[in-house]
């Protein structure tokens, strides 16, 4: 297990120099930080693909400047691709989330599973999620459709913990007890698309614990839809390490009990 825990960090941070791995007890380290501050090459691009998404959906007015500054970054300041990025964003919301949000009472068959945690911050301030990926099940009467508006409304839980400046969450994706049953790859890259496509710079780092073999079956399926601003993001803990390692990004007093620290699981649509 070691040995494949280690394969994967490598593919995933293969040539990033904007990572140190968690390996032989190095620190892991990313100097690649939220601020506050929008500098002027940013401004500049962020005023042109105002201009440019206005003209075709007048509604995106109210999208603040650090959220376009988001979009920017994930195409990686290209204004034409963000400009593209950000309408289709805007069309998806007002048809999936026609209300600006998603309600519990719409996801009851998701939140049955209780699989999703809120609490606490990392030592960068960012607000921390829990995930058991043993506890999902392909959802047989909500659909497809139903873990989508669950995925919503977890992120959307998220991103209210953040502020301009500080906007990205941290996610613990905890596989203990993982298998066949759990491998709901077309949940998963439904997922990954609202991620990546909606919620874009958001994910800080997620940490993937307790992983069983069986997982990497899944993994090589998924794999190829993660994008490299998202693979660099991601981290595999042996499980020998796991609170050594989790202490190094959150404090004791912040860290899930679960995990030997002090903070209680609290389901995310309670949060």
């Amino acid at each position: 297990m070691e040995g494949k825990i280690e394969a994967a960090e490598n593919e995933l941070h293969n040539n990033n120099g904007l990572i140190k791995l968690q390996q032989q007890g190095k620190e892991i380290q990313s100097i690649h930080c939220d601020d506050a501050t929008i500098n002027e090459e940013e401004m500049n691009k962020i005023s042109l693909v105002r201009a440019v998404v206005e003209k075709q959906d007048p509604s995106s007015k109210e999208v603040d400047d650090f959220a376009i500054r988001r979009f920017l970054r994930a195409r990686d300041l290209d204004v034409e691709k963000a400009s593209t990025m950000l309408l289709k964003y805007l069309k998806w919301k007002k048809s999936f989330v026609p209300n600006g949000y998603i309600s519990p009472t719409e996801i009851p068959n998701e939140i049955a599973h209780n699989k999703m945690f809120l609490q606490g911050v990392d030592k960068l301030g960012r607000p921390i999620a829990v995930v058991f990926g043993g506890r999902h099940m392909p959802n047989k009467q909500g659909g497809l459709e139903e873990f989508k508006r669950f995925v919503v409304l977890a992120l959307d839980k998220l991103c209210s913990r953040t502020s301009p400046g500080r906007e990205k969450f941290v996610v613990i994706g905890d596989l203990q007890g993982f298998g066949y049953s759990n491998s709901d790859v077309r949940a998963y890259l439904g997922a990954l698309s609202i991620l990546q496509d909606c919620y874009p710079e958001r994910l800080g780092k997620l940490i993937v614990v307790h992983v069983p073999y069986i997982f990497w079956t899944m993994w090589k399926l998924v794999y190829p839809f993660i994008d490299n601003n998202t693979k660099k993001k991601i981290t595999f803990v042996e499980n020998k390490r796991l609170t050594e390692t989790l202490l190094q990004d959150i404090d004791e007093s912040q860290l899930p009990d679960i995990y030997g620290g002090k903070m209680p699981l609290v389901p995310i649509h309670e949060a």
